[in-house]
């Protein structure tokens, strides 16, 4: 390369002509996969106002800086690069505009501010580590890796195979350019949202050339206002959130838009979210944009268990915090945890004999949010919240992703 560029120099005349194949070859020596070793920090001259936590509203206050990867079908990844937090300049014509190729995921990075509990057994004493304040970590980005990679497979995105460990680097590095913009205390984190769009100027229908991998990041309080108060659902809706066959088991943004209207008239019908149903038999699916759980007393031997629908249909996202619970459930002593077909018939008869105990939404962004009503057929189905497997759910997602207690091996990132 600093051959031909000290040939162009030496030939003026020809450098105009030259300086796009310069830029090209330059471009193809550098094709590389995401690099996190090879990440530029562009640090912002003009930091923002931070607002105070308790005025923090879900997803509307930005941090200073975002990353950003590009690709194209020919170069591969560019360098990665954390800049100032500004808007996109993007093509009128680019495929995310028009045929919704884009997916995401949904992260926190969690402050603790409280010692941690050293926590061999049950009956022993917590005893806090002095060590441990103010440290920040992931809770289980491998797992949001995982399923951006297998959102944009769905996309037919060609770069989906990316290394999943260089971006939780250059992630981690964002999280450390904006340390000062994570906010301590229980409810409270920097929520991070990975995002790929394809950015090729093309009208027509086709494989993305071209793409931007991007994460921005927004400290945030507790999703809903009313905090850990139980929601209200209503499941009298003819819509349908996803299908078999279809993307409900991709984070892809066709999913959401489509709920807005549903949500909308729920919450003018005095609920705070849809529970969504599928198929003649009224198999339950999701709550809103979370996975759903219930807690139910066998009507024989007085046994409980905790259920949550299968992944194996296809029509339901497979959470992380879904996938959390599953595996903190099946460790507990005296309930049995399923991940079986679930319908409104079920849920009714076990409501009438009086064995429907409890019921939660549990994703990213809310954590853990206790059901109190599920109206169905115009009946209001009253629930007992909140129940105390749904706050043991709650005590114990929280305690490991603020780092109050040691989770399973890899499920806490310290940044």
């Amino acid at each position: 390369l600093s051959q031909y560029i000290d040939a162009t120099m030496r030939f003026p005349y020809a450098a105009a002509a030259r300086v796009k194949n310069v830029e090209l070859f330059a471009n193809k020596l550098n094709a590389r996969p995401i690099s996190s070793a090879s990440l530029l920090i562009e640090r912002t001259k003009s930091p923002k106002c931070k607002v105070p936590k308790e005025e923090l509203t879900f997803g509307t206050t930005m941090t200073d800086h975002m990353l950003q990867i590009e690709w194209d079908i020919e170069n591969k990844w560019s360098r990665p690069k954390i800049v100032p937090y500004a808007p996109l300049q993007i093509d009128p014509a680019a495929s995310v505009l028009h045929y919704g190729l884009e997916c995401f995921e949904g992260m926190k990075a969690y402050k603790n501010s409280e010692p941690q509990r050293n926590k061999t057994d049950e009956r022993t004493t917590h005893i806090p580590n002095e060590d441990n304040v103010d440290e920040i970590r992931l809770f289980r980005p491998d797992c949001n890796m995982e399923r951006m990679k297998n959102s944009m497979e769905r996309l037919h995105f060609p770069c989906y195979d990316f290394d999943p460990n260089e971006l939780i680097e250059c992630i981690k590095e964002l999280v450390r350019v904006d340390r000062d913009w994570v906010p301590d205390g229980e409810g409270y984190s920097l929520y991070l949202r990975p995002t790929c769009i394809a950015t090729n100027p093309f009208l027509g229908l086709a494989s993305p050339q071209k793409a931007l991998l991007y994460c921005i990041a927004s400290p945030v309080g507790p999703y809903f206002k009313s905090g850990f108060t139980p929601i209200r659902l209503t499941a009298d809706t003819s819509f349908i959130r996803a299908w078999p066959g279809g993307t409900g088991s991709s984070k892809v943004g066709g999913n959401y838009g489509p709920t807005m209207k549903a949500a909308a008239e729920a919450e003018a019908a005095g609920y705070n979210q849809v529970l969504w149903l599928f198929g003649p038999e009224k198999h339950i699916t999701e709550v809103g944009a979370m996975n759903v759980f219930f807690v139910l007393k066998d009507g024989v031997d007085g046994s409980i268990e905790i259920v949550t629908p299968p992944l194996s249909r296809g029509d339901i996202l497979p959470g992380v915090t879904r996938r959390s619970i599953v595996d903190l459930a099946n460790s507990w002593d005296g309930v049995k945890m399923s991940e079986r077909e679930v319908t409104m018939a079920e849920i009714c008869n076990a409501a009438d004999a009086g064995n429907l105990l409890e019921a939660f939404g549990a994703g990213t962004a809310a954590v853990v949010s206790p059901i109190s009503c599920i109206q169905y057929d115009g009946v209001d189905i009253d629930i007992h919240a909140t129940g105390a497997i749904t706050r043991r759910v709650w005590n114990d997602l929280t305690n490991i992703q603020y780092g109050k207690v040691n989770g399973p091996d890899g499920w806490s990132v310290i940044i």
